[in-house]
């Protein structure tokens, strides 16, 4: 989670969802505990977004992340562990996109660029988008505004691939099989994407402009 908490919003909604869909299976299974604690930490995150979002008023710091990242881990674990119908694969594509993201950046910095795995970088997914999707024209007394709005305008990006790897697990949280193919579904879109962006190839359509 602390590897992607790098826009406003972008770590806290991604966990809020990600936490409502493990209320839900807690919810189908019945398993009062886990259901509740979804919920008592979906409303703490909503609470924190709302300052967070679009403004920046208040941010999660290194704290906050591994906090929320600790909280979706163990409700995760316990949820699997305590029923049997959940498929262990639930919360692993429930979580695909903080997961894979910290994979493939370890993968990129020893491997790619030959530093540190624990290196910091500029080339996370959401920095390129930031940088490549999202073009405002800066001017004059209105740059401060526009620049914390080119701040706010990357996280629904990131909403979106969040949801590609929530609304199947949600959906199939019982079936293995079929959660292994979304997971494998998301990891091939992830490097497709991120492929596409690097190499200044982004798809059109996914450009965000604004014309004087």
């Amino acid at each position: 989670i602390n590897i992607i908490d790098g826009f406003n919003g972008l770590a806290s909604m991604c966990v809020f969802m990600m936490v409502l869909a493990m209320a839900y299976v807690g919810f189908q299974v019945g398993d009062t505990f886990v259901f509740t604690a979804c919920l008592i930490t979906a409303g703490a995150v909503l609470g924190f977004f709302v300052w967070n979002f679009p403004a920046g008023l208040i941010f999660l710091g290194d704290g906050g992340a591994y906090l929320l990242g600790f909280l979706l881990a163990e409700l995760g674990i316990l949820l699997v562990h305590r029923n049997e119908r959940v498929s262990p694969i639930f919360p692993l594509l429930l979580c695909a996109y903080p997961i894979f993201e910290t994979i493939f950046t370890m993968y990129r910095r020893k491997f790619v660029r030959g530093v540190a795995t624990a290196a910091p970088d500029g080339i996370h997914l959401h920095t390129l988008i930031h940088r490549r999707l999202i073009r405002w024209t800066l001017q004059n007394n209105l740059e401060r505004r526009r620049l914390r709005r080119r701040n706010s305008m990357t996280s629904p990006y990131l909403w979106m691939l969040c949801l590609t790897s929530v609304i199947p697990s949600v959906l199939w949280w019982h079936s293995t099989a079929i959660l292994s193919w979304f997971l494998l579904a998301f990891v091939i879109v992830y490097v497709w994407l991120y492929a596409r962006i690097v190499r200044f190839k982004t798809p059109r359509w996914m450009v965000f402009r604004r014309h004087r």
